[in-house]
């Protein structure tokens, strides 16, 4: 088993921190954050131009037909640079889940995310819509940036199972509604109102959504694990620089053994987190049995260590790790936020 990078890889990286940390700073993250958009169309137009939401998407629709680990080493450099995006949900997860379907509708969509020019978001709460004599009815929560895309899948409840469709959000009987949250992202309710829905609406059988949806589902746990180790390993980076040049009675704080054991033990929980991440990679990539143990392992336990590391972060910058003119909050809620998004589970 190697898990370490390929050449491309490394250089996938590189060329990623080097973008991020010229056009997304931590202050303009900052600025973002504060946004009502909280997303930069901008750096959407120039990661897009990088061919960053197109790396899962196969050459023929304009797409770099990377792999997923790819995407994961992409990925762990947006979590460092908490970088505000719907890229997991509309270019790893819509995408897998769009990628699996034949039909005009998925791959014209496809060729409209890789280039950049549409966002596809996702309404997969179980049992939250109703599918019945062609109209959709209910209503889904805690829809990612539904205010910055431009379809989305919806999990329907129809007579034969759960149904996966694919609908413009622009369709008539669709409306949004801005949620509270804790943690800044931009989440959403979806109302359905009579929504028509027509044949080349459907992705895949009827009945069929969950199926459809569980391999997408499954990538995007790992995605979410991937964006917690990159977050985790920046909150570890700001807290040694703090350590070095803090002084307190005469020495910097990182003389302290205190200090020294703390940054220790969140050096630990980022790697353990991160080796965890892409061992779960490596089993998905050559099918072994227990993948999905380990994409659940990897979550669950990844969500426990960058939570760990920014609440331990917290207690060695300490008063001004608590302000908000200081970005650590920001890693800590990305943190937060990544831990419960990106389902290890089937809806």
């Amino acid at each position: 088993m190697d898990l370490s990078f390929s050449p491309a890889q490394q250089l996938l990286q590189q060329s990623a921190r080097v973008f991020l940390q010229q056009r997304c700073p931590i202050e303009r993250v900052q600025e973002l954050a504060l946004d009502p958009r909280g997303f930069a169309a901008d750096l959407w137009k120039e990661i897009a131009a990088l061919g960053w939401p197109g790396l899962l998407i196969s050459p023929d629709l304009g797409g770099s037909g990377g792999s997923a680990a790819d995407a994961l080493a992409l990925i762990e450099e947006l979590g460092r640079a908490c970088f505000p995006s719907p890229f997991i949900a509309s270019a790893v997860i819509a995408t897998t889940a769009l990628a699996q379907v034949d039909g005009r509708r998925a791959r014209d969509l496809l060729a409209g995310l890789a280039v950049g020019t549409r966002i596809c978001t996702l309404a997969i709460q179980a049992g939250a819509a109703t599918l019945e004599s062609g109209r959709l009815t209910g209503r889904a929560l805690f829809v990612p940036d539904a205010h910055v895309a431009t379809d989305v899948i919806v999990l329907g409840r129809d007579p034969a199972g759960p149904t996966a469709l694919l609908l413009p959000m622009d369709r008539s009987g669709i409306a949004s509604l801005p949620l509270d949250s804790m943690t800044g992202d931009k989440l959403f309710e979806l109302a359905f109102a009579d929504v028509p829905i027509r044949p080349d609406d459907l992705l895949g059988a009827p009945g069929r959504g969950v199926t459809l949806l569980a391999p997408a589902l499954r990538l995007g746990a790992l995605a979410r694990s991937a964006e917690m180790a990159g977050a985790a390993q920046r909150v570890l980076e700001i807290c040694v620089e703090h350590a070095r040049v803090r002084v307190q009675g005469g020495r910097p704080i990182g003389a302290h053994q205190a200090i020294q054991h703390a940054c220790a033990d969140s050096y630990r929980d980022v790697e353990s987190a991160r080796w965890l991440t892409w061992e779960a990679e490596w089993k998905l990539a050559t099918g072994r049995p227990d993948a999905d143990a380990a994409v659940a392992a990897a979550k669950a336990y990844g969500a426990e260590a960058a939570l760990r590391v920014a609440r331990r972060a917290h207690q060695i910058m300490g008063a001004i790790g608590y302000s908000e003119e200081h970005p650590l909050h920001l890693f800590h809620k990305r943190i937060l936020a990544a831990s419960l998004l990106g389902q290890d589970r089937t809806p």
